[in-house]
């Protein structure tokens, strides 16, 4: 087997990742500019912040098996077995709910599957827990997995934050604000701290709840010792929660992509997209305002 390094190198990841405007008369009628960080190119299978959060992680695991923890539905379980088949490296999904729920597989944990990722499910009580000691390490022995590099779900740890400080670096200079859709609120920790001084960060949450901004923060002052950057957070615009979207968002994003050609994500672009037009008819940037929207990844392809 190569060294991770080298083989994440091999990959090919197109970096920095494009950066394209868009004339969007929603925006120019008002005197905005609006932009797309294009990180859903950065890889075909490693899409966006997955590449950002993983690759420093792969890199740590120096070729030992990677556990990670995501929803039956979880594009980040999903990218993590994409990169295990990729590099060679075993993987571990485990997995919130009982199994029987998910048989047959469903198409998101079928292609994990595929991919060559073991799965292990775990009750929704115990999920809850997995970020404390004992609770982990019962789980890394009843998956088989104790000498693991265990990786956070939604990939967010320190390691990640710093992987995605190098977002925030790549638009210095580009834009005012850089937007990005949150869920665990990893890649708004990283490109905050990534920006330069001036330009600012908005988090457009996908989860109910209004709790992420203390996550960010915890991550921040774990990946770099204090609050970093400027950043805030608009949680008005989760269309109910995480996986919830319905009509109005499926035809904002139908026409977004009729208007530019872009495929737009569901979960978290389409979200971030209808944020910004909204605040934008609101009158909440100046006239002269650049905006950034990252486009953190794309549809996956049917299973």
């Amino acid at each position: 087997m190569t060294s991770p390094a080298a083989g994440l190198a091999d990959l090919a990841p197109r970096l920095p990742s494009p950066l394209q405007e868009v004339a969007d008369d929603r925006f120019t009628g008002r005197g905005l500019r609006l932009l797309l960080k294009r990180d859903d190119l950065i890889h075909p299978e490693l899409i966006g912040n997955k590449w950002r959060k993983l690759a420093p992680n792969l890199r740590a695991a120096a070729g030992r098996p990677i556990v990670t923890f995501g929803g039956a539905y979880s594009n980040h379980l999903r990218a993590t077995a994409a990169a295990g088949r990729l590099l060679g490296l075993p993987t571990v999904g485990v997995v919130r709910g009982q199994e029987l729920a998910y048989r047959p597989l469903n198409p998101s944990l079928a292609r994990c599957v595929a991919d060559g990722m073991r799965l292990h499910f775990v009750d929704r009580a115990t999920y809850r827990r997995k970020a404390e000691p004992e609770t982990l390490a019962a789980v890394l022995r009843a998956a088989g997995a104790g000498d693991a590099h265990v990786v956070p779900e939604g990939g967010s740890n320190s390691l990640a934050v710093r992987g995605c400080r190098e977002l925030g670096r790549e638009l210095r200079g580009r834009t005012d604000v850089a937007a990005v859709a949150c869920g665990t609120g990893g890649t708004l920790a990283g490109l905050a701290a990534g920006l330069a001084p001036g330009q600012r960060a908005l988090g457009i949450p996908v989860l109910k709840g209004g709790f992420l901004g203390a996550g960010v923060q915890a991550l921040q002052e774990e990946a770099f010792g204090a609050r970093r950057g400027s950043w805030s957070l608009d949680d008005r615009f989760h269309f109910g929660g995480y996986a919830r979207t319905g009509p109005e968002l499926g035809a904002f994003a139908e026409d977004f992509t009729g208007r530019h050609g872009v495929p737009v994500e569901r979960l978290y672009v389409a979200k971030l997209l209808y944020a910004l037009v909204r605040l934008a008819e609101e009158g909440a940037f100046p006239r002269g305002t650049t905006i950034t929207a990252v486009v953190t990844g794309r549809p996956f392809p049917p299973s």
